[in-house]
């Protein structure tokens, strides 16, 4: 059985104030064609169907001529929410839809009841595990706290007993939306961390046979049978050496993968990260490939120049980003804010503040509780509200 993996499309998002809704519809596209020409058996999305949990009228519009299309050629569809999506919102008319063959797993509650799809040698059950909201699921679950390893390893434990009861030699397939250990992340990515932890180990999802990943936006394997499609598209800088592709796995009769390949996606416009002097940069050969890409130049003239930017577009016509990085300065004296934030999470910031009024001694065991502790609720706070805005 052929399944194409697919995740992170973030429908309705843009690139440094770049609309990307054309560029999302020529992928929405190549993914009809790809399922058509490759005879595909179904289609699997690993969730942030949207980039946000109320999306704008076109992306919504988008979205629907996709299930339309993908209704009309009578492949299955089984679609997760992620932790960009409102999940009651995406899964309005769950049942309906069904009928025709999309298949939307949003409810928590729905996870071990898979879409079952056969072929010669016998059944595939394909169980759509959600996003995964920790401080709100942890009690339906019967979670030992509040992680995701917690609830991802209880919502397992559901899909592992339907499995159990099955016919044997039934395959599965899991679909899910979190960050397993060995992922690499970009910058595009919302944090999802909880209790200062935001990955899963693997063995989580031990029992079956493939799991399709969705929230990095990187393509990779985690494992043979456990791998991110990644997004279609780049949605920052940080991906511009990523090579964006979906999955097309093929499981053989004992659920081994027999088959994996990586499809390409439309590149709307290459990603371009360049670094110097403004006079080098507008000057050097090297960069003639990059004049029709999208630029984020890094200025390191000691002394910042005049007018970078119309320079720059001079020769770079579709630069998007700007930075300066001064040679010689002192790291910590001349680093912007932005710069000294990058890559902190939002614990290590807070934890920072304390020591900084402090004027020394570092936030201790009881204070970092209780920082994470309104961190979580905070976050669990804007999942409700989202959820019914």
């Amino acid at each position: 059985m052929k399944f194409l993996h697919t995740s992170d499309w973030h429908l309705g998002r843009a690139f440094h104030r770049v609309n990307l809704l054309g560029a999302q519809a020529v992928f929405i596209d190549h993914l009809i064609e790809t399922v058509r020409e490759r005879e595909v058996d179904a289609v699997l999305v690993a969730g942030d169907i949207y980039d946000r949990a109320v999306p704008p009228l076109p992306a919504v519009e988008l979205y629907d001529r996709a299930l339309h299309r993908l209704a009309d050629l009578g492949v299955p569809t089984v679609m997760i929410s992620g932790n960009h999506d409102s999940a009651r919102r995406l899964g309005v008319g769950a049942g309906l839809i069904g009928r025709a063959g999309i298949h939307l797993r949003t409810d928590p509650d729905g996870c071990a009841d898979p879409v079952v799809l056969a072929d010669v040698h016998g059944d595939v059950a394909l169980y759509g595990l959600p996003y995964l909201e920790p401080a709100l699921v942890k009690d339906r679950f019967e979670a030992e706290k509040v992680s995701h390893e917690a609830v991802l390893g209880a919502a397992m434990d559901r899909i592992r007993a339907d499995l159990a009861g099955r016919a044997p030699g039934t395959r599965s397939i899991v679909l899910a939306h979190a960050f397993v250990t060995g992922g690499q992340a970009s910058d595009s990515e919302r944090d999802i961390t909880v209790g200062g932890v935001e990955a899963v180990p693997t063995s989580v999802f031990d029992g079956v046979d493939y799991v399709a990943l969705g929230h990095l936006h990187g393509s990779q394997m985690i494992d043979e049978r456990v791998r991110y499609s990644g997004s279609p598209l780049a949605y920052s800088f940080s991906e511009a050496d990523h090579r964006k592709t979906m999955w097309l796995i093929e499981l053989g009769a004992e659920g081994e993968i027999v088959h994996a390949e990586r499809v390409d996606t439309p590149v709307p416009r290459t990603l371009a990260r360049l670094r110097g002097r403004l006079e080098d940069l507008l000057r050097d050969p090297a960069h003639q490939p990059h004049e029709d890409a999208w630029v984020e130049a890094t200025l390191t003239d000691p002394v910042r120049p005049d007018d970078p930017m119309a320079r720059l577009a001079a020769r770079f016509p579709h630069t998007l980003s700007l930075a300066f990085d001064p040679e010689g300065r002192q790291e910590e004296t001349g680093a912007s804010y932005a710069q000294r934030l990058k890559g902190r999470s939002d614990q290590e910031i807070a934890e920072d503040f304390v020591a900084h009024v402090r004027g020394g001694g570092h936030a201790d065991e009881a204070e970092r509780a209780v920082l994470q502790g309104a961190f979580d609720d905070v976050r669990a706070d804007d999942s409700q509200r989202e959820t019914h805005r």
